[in-house]
């Protein structure tokens, strides 16, 4: 499954079903949730944008390296684009391993790298009407 992005809602109920084999004794995952404050101001929604050609390909370069670097059996992010509400899952990241100790430091690695290297920007929208876009790891969206 690798990396994907997506505008639609994230399910993992249907995405953990690509995950599982006769090699796989632990499965961990992570989800990102919209949260209804950032810094003591009250968010109401979130935008993500995103440069999809880099984006896709930095993400997959990152589940190749997790793949190789750890025990892992299979694993795979999938973030949203677009607008979301309260309570969505903005990110998903999933593994699953022989073993429990590789299945968490290959899903920490994950989520830790796409945050850092991936082009997504989030603009936050807050309660009192004001919109700005947050610095985040791969730096704050320009224009």
């Amino acid at each position: 499954m690798g990396f994907l992005l997506t505008a639609a809602p994230i399910d993992p109920s249907v995405l953990m079903g690509a995950l599982g084999d006769a090699r796989t004794g632990a499965f961990v995952s992570f989800e990102g949730r919209v949260r209804d404050q950032n810094q003591g101001r009250p968010v109401r929604a979130l935008d993500y944008e995103v440069y999809a050609p880099l984006a896709e390909k930095e993400g997959e370069r990152i589940i190749s390296e997790a793949l190789g670097r750890f025990q892992v059996t299979h694993a795979v992010c999938v973030h949203r684009t677009g607008r979301l509400a309260l309570g969505d899952i903005a990110v998903w990241v999933a593994v699953a391993a022989g073993h429990r100790s590789a299945a968490f430091e290959a899903c920490r690695f994950i989520i830790d790298e796409v945050k850092a290297r991936v082009p997504i920007w989030k603009k936050e929208h807050y309660a009192d009407g004001a919109a700005e876009w947050v610095k985040g790891a791969a730096g704050p969206r320009k224009g």
